[in-house]
C-alpha cells in the first residue's frame, strides 16, 4: 500500500557558489570578446587582432614595434603573440621584418592592407564602445576600465609561485 499522505519532497536546490575572481573576469572577458567580435565581423577580425593592429600602429619611441616589445605592451607572451600574428600576417595585414642593427630582433609592421583596414575598424570599435556605454553607463564604463588597466600594470600579480 503506498502512502499518499505524505507529499515526496524535491531535493533542495545546490547552494549558490560563490564568485571567485578569476571565474568571474574570465566569464567576463569572453563576453565582452564575442561582443566586440560581432561589431568588428564586417571587417572580418577579431578583437584580439583589433587590438594588435593597434598597437602596431602605434609602434614605439624608436620607430616600428619589436615583436618582444609587442608582447609586454599586449600583456601576452611572446609565443601567444606569435600564434596571434600569423592569421593577420597570412592575411597581409602585418609584415614581421627583422631589425636592420640587430638580426635579433623581428620588428611588425602594417602593411598597406592592414592601414587601410584600420579606420574602418576603429569606427566599429568606437561603435561597440558607445554601445557599451549606453548599457552600462559612461562614468561606470570608465571606471571599470581603470581598475581593469591598473590589473593589467600590478607587478605584484606577476607569474611566480605563491608562499
Amino acid at each position: 500500500m503506498v502512502d499518499a499522505a505524505k507529499p515526496k519532497k524535491s531535493p533542495a536546490p545546490p547552494p549558490p557558489r560563490a564568485a571567485c575572481t578569476c571565474g568571474s573576469l574570465r566569464k567576463a572577458s569572453r563576453r565582452i570578446s564575442q561582443f566586440y567580435d560581432a561589431a568588428l565581423a564586417p571587417v572580418g577580425i577579431k578583437s584580439t587582432q583589433f587590438s594588435i593592429l593597434a598597437e602596431v600602429e602605434r609602434g614605439s619611441i624608436a620607430g616600428p614595434v619589436t615583436i618582444c616589445e609587442l608582447a609586454a605592451t599586449m600583456v601576452m607572451d611572446r609565443s601567444t603573440l606569435g600564434h596571434n600574428l600569423r592569421p593577420l600576417e597570412r592575411d597581409d595585414l602585418v609584415v614581421l621584418r627583422h631589425s636592420r642593427h640587430d638580426r635579433r630582433k623581428r620588428h611588425v609592421e602594417l602593411t598597406i592592407k592592414g592601414k587601410s583596414l584600420l579606420p574602418r575598424a576603429r569606427q566599429l570599435w568606437r561603435r561597440a564602445e558607445n554601445r557599451f556605454e549606453k548599457i552600462f553607463g559612461k562614468d561606470p564604463a570608465a571606471e571599470l576600465r581603470a581598475v581593469l588597466l591598473s590589473i593589467a600594470n600590478n607587478r605584484e600579480l606577476d607569474s611566480h609561485p605563491l608562499g
